[in-house]
């Protein structure tokens, strides 16, 4: 039996990881949750993992996977509360992996009955010094259509770790949503002047761009409005543990 605000954390953290590949930081569930400090979020978030409906990633940042949900929280429920199930949930998931190119990421077979796309993978992407601009289709591989919102999707294979923060590693495959505007705080594909890829959190800032790693190690990059095109935006992650 879970408390209110162990039921709230619980759905809030399972629709993050659905809409963005990657669970919330400790300040955003503090803020959704409108409580004062993080040492409540810690409670409960302890409290969930002892109760098995969740657990902590180790050796990883922001790193929390949804075990189960309560039962009177349905699919149905989710989908009205507009959430959006295009990511994979790690090995809570009903879905199997097999070993596929590039490198070592996995190819992901759906459920029976569950209709599925080809995804074309277009090279690398940066996470850290930005490097070539997007290359031609790699490869292709099929992930499940609940994964994918609308328009074109395409996939790049992260290299590099100043998105680490955020839940993505070197060498993931970051699905993506073609599209040319974001909005401030998403996660894009961003091509900067013409010439250089790299994955990072956008910033608006007046008429100024900032492109902004998830890793202390690495520093805001800002740009005029006109030296960087937004490519698409992230709406799925593949690992293979």
């Amino acid at each position: 039996m879970l408390t209110a605000k162990q039921r709230e954390l619980l759905v809030f953290i399972n629709q993050r990881i659905r809409e963005t590949g990657v669970s919330p930081s400790f300040d955003e569930m503090k803020e959704a949750l409108d409580l004062k400090s993080k040492s409540g979020i810690h409670r409960l978030i302890t409290a969930l993992e002892e109760r098995g409906f969740i657990r902590r990633l180790p050796h990883r940042a922001r790193a929390l996977e949804i075990l189960r949900l309560p039962d009177d929280v349905s699919q149905h429920d989710i989908r009205a509360r507009g959430f959006s199930p295009e990511v994979i949930e790690g090995s809570a998931g009903q879905m199997k992996a097999k070993t596929a190119r590039p490198g070592n990421v996995s190819t992901v077979a759906p459920a029976a009955n569950d209709a599925v796309e080809e995804i074309s993978v277009l090279g690398r992407i940066a996470a850290g010094t930005p490097i070539t601009a997007i290359q031609e289709e790699q490869d292709r591989f099929t992930v499940p259509r609940s994964m994918l919102r609308s328009g074109e999707h395409f996939a790049l294979e992260v290299q590099g770790d100043s998105m680490i923060d955020a839940g993505i590693h070197d060498g993931d495959i970051v699905l993506i949503q073609r599209a040319d505007d974001a909005m401030s705080g998403d996660i894009v594909v961003a091509l900067v002047d013409d010439e250089e890829a790299t994955l990072k959190r956008l910033r608006k800032k007046g008429a100024s761009i900032a492109l902004e790693a998830a890793n202390p190690l690495y520093e805001t990059r800002i740009f005029g409005p006109n030296r960087v095109k937004v490519q698409g935006k992230l709406v799925g992650l593949l690992r293979q543990y």
